[in-house]
Parts: C-alpha cells; sequence; structure tokens
C-alpha cells in the first residue's frame, strides 16, 4: 500500500467542496487493484496562512469595545470637572494629574475636548485651568428645574414613618418660616401646623434652625425685634446651642405640651433657605427620644440640602462668622 498526497486545485474535482487551493486529499491506493482505484478518501483541513488563525471580531463585539471606550471617556471628563472645589477653583496640570490618575497625553486630550466645550478654560502662566461658563449653563438648567418639595418628600416621609411623629419642611420667607410640605402622624393624638402655616423665626424650632445660620447682619436684624431682656437671652443661648449641634428644639413654644426638634436646610450656595422638623405630644416624646430624633433630623437636614445642590461642609454663614 503506497500513501500519495495530490494537491487540490480552487474547485476540488475529487469532493466537489468549495476550496481556494488550501486544503488537500489523503488517496491510499491498492497495488493489486485497478491502478488510481480509490479505495478510501479523507480530506484534510485547509492549511490557513498564520495570519488568518486568529479569529477576526464581530461588528458586535467592536461596538462593546468602543462603548466601553466611550464609557471610560465620559467618566475620566467627570472625574477631571469634579477636581475643582470652591477652595481650589483653578488647578495646574499636574495637581488635576495627582488627583485622576491619568497620562499627561490623555489628561492633555481630555482638558482640549472639554474646553472645546466650554466646560474648561486655561489662563495664566504657568497654565492653570478652571471651570467655564458652560458650567454655569447646565447649573442653571438644573436650578431651574429643581422643585425642592419635590426632592425633600421622600425624606420627610421616611422621617414621618422612622418615628410615627408629624414631619414637616419649612421655607425661610423674609422674616417667617412657611411650612410647604405636611406629613402628619398617624397617631389618633397627634400635632399638625399644617401646609401654608407660618411663623416668626425667633420662635419654635423650626424657626430657629433657619435664624441660627442665618447671615450674621440678618440674624442681629431679626433679633433686634425681640426686647431685651430673659426672652431675648434665651433666644440667643438656643441659637448658640444650635449653631454648635446642627439642630433646634423647642417645649411648648407653639402648642401647649407639644415637643419640636429640627435641623436647617441649605442651598447650593451653602446659605440657609429652611428646616426640616418633628414634633409630637412631650408624652411620647421624652428627652432620651428627643435626642434620637435630633440625629434623624439632622441626617434628613444633610440629605435635602445635597439634593438642593449643597456640597458637605460648613455652611456660608459659619464660616463668615469664623472670618470675623
Amino acid at each position: 500500500m503506497c500513501l500519495k498526497q495530490i494537491p487540490i486545485l480552487p474547485t476540488c474535482p475529487i469532493c466537489l467542496c468549495p476550496s481556494d487551493g488550501h486544503h488537500s486529499h489523503n488517496l491510499i491506493l491498492y497495488p493489486r487493484g485497478r491502478v488510481g482505484q480509490v479505495r478510501w478518501m479523507q480530506c484534510a483541513p485547509p492549511k490557513l496562512p498564520r495570519w488568518s488563525m486568529t479569529k477576526k471580531p464581530r461588528a458586535d463585539d467592536q461596538d462593546t469595545e468602543h462603548g466601553a471606550s466611550g464609557v471610560r471617556a465620559v467618566d475620566r471628563a467627570i472625574a477631571i470637572l469634579q477636581c475643582f472645589t470652591p477652595d481650589q477653583p483653578a488647578l495646574s496640570v499636574i495637581e488635576i494629574q495627582k488627583r485622576v490618575g491619568l497620562s499627561r497625553p490623555t489628561l492633555y486630550r481630555l482638558l482640549q475636548t472639554l474646553a472645546q466645550r466650554d466646560l474648561i478654560q486655561a489662563e495664566g502662566d504657568p497654565q492653570r485651568f478652571r471651570l467655564s461658563h458652560g458650567v454655569m449653563k447646565l447649573s442653571h438648567v438644573w436650578l431651574k428645574g429643581l422643585d425642592v418639595v419635590t426632592i425633600a418628600r421622600p425624606v420627610v416621609e421616611g422621617l414621618r414613618e422612622a418615628t410615627g411623629e408629624t414631619a414637616a419642611l419649612f421655607r425661610v420667607q423674609e422674616d417667617r418660616g412657611i411650612c410647604i410640605l405636611e406629613c402628619e402622624s398617624r397617631h389618633v393624638l397627634s400635632i399638625s401646623r399644617g401646609v401654608g402655616d407660618s411663623l416668626s423665626l425667633t420662635q419654635g424650632s423650626t424657626g430657629k434652625a433657619m435664624l441660627a445660620f442665618m447671615d450674621p447682619a440678618r440674624q442681629a436684624e431679626l433679633l433686634s425685634t425681640v426686647k431685651k431682656g430673659d426672652e431675648r437671652a434665651q433666644l440667643e443661648e438656643a441659637l448658640g446651642f444650635a449653631r454648635r449641634h446642627g439642630y433646634a428644639t423647642s417645649h411648648g413654644e407653639i402648642f401647649a405640651g407639644a415637643v419640636a426638634v429640627s435641623a436647617p436646610c441649605f442651598d447650593h450656595r451653602g446659605s440657609v433657605v429652611g428646616s426640616v422638623g418633628l414634633y409630637g405630644p412631650s408624652a411620647r416624646i421624652d428627652e432620651q427620644k428627643l435626642l434620637e430624633y435630633s440625629k434623624l433630623v439632622r441626617e434628613a437636614g444633610r440629605r435635602i440640602s445635597v439634593l438642593s445642590g449643597f456640597q458637605d461642609g460648613e455652611p456660608s454663614a459659619t464660616r463668615r462668622v469664623r472670618a470675623d
């Protein structure tokens, strides 16, 4: 028996399979039989060029890779924009690079793209970068669509569910605090002021929580409306407590037998714009519960402030007091 390998032309005459000449047939010939009679035949696998052994990426695989690359670029660009803070509004390339951890060429490409979109601007020598007016355009759009009642509702409702007491949101309006959202307690014995109710900022925990964090000049103006004496001294002491601890309390100031605790809410500039509070009967809220509830209202005030654009930190009025 002899074994011969016969090369096949582009159209295989033996197996009729489509071929471009890259495969062969192994033919086993028997000497005692008729010459050339094929007793057994096997189509060998094609011998492809080395470069063609690599699997070509499919179109959807390429789209996935390009999409992932695009997402990374967006994430990096956002990280660059978030480097800038009120304390450091201008940064050098080296300072930005340390914060985002990108190579210098990649960082420059992203900075160039952000500058083309008016989100970043370069200035000075040595060169420093700062946010540009395009960021303000985006901020203006966001602020125009901001509805504090809508964003605060889940927080206030959660406060009511966590304590069982009435939770409410107040807003500063000239020299008064006005209730703009209230989630009433489900207890038979409950206290409610109602949406639209307003009171002087010098009264109640909700008013004192706002007054304590106002601009010193405005605060002094409102305090001047209270006659000097024991009442004025008690109010100033309560405001000092609120600034130190982040919340204000009241006992029977609005309703006899009622206890309330409130925390301030700030806007994107760090200015106090309202307060969030809890109130209920003293029969249910003892000093221990009041302390527990103070932590809850502080967290609620912080969450509403962040949703309103406030960056965690010291309110602007408190910074000015420290500076003075």
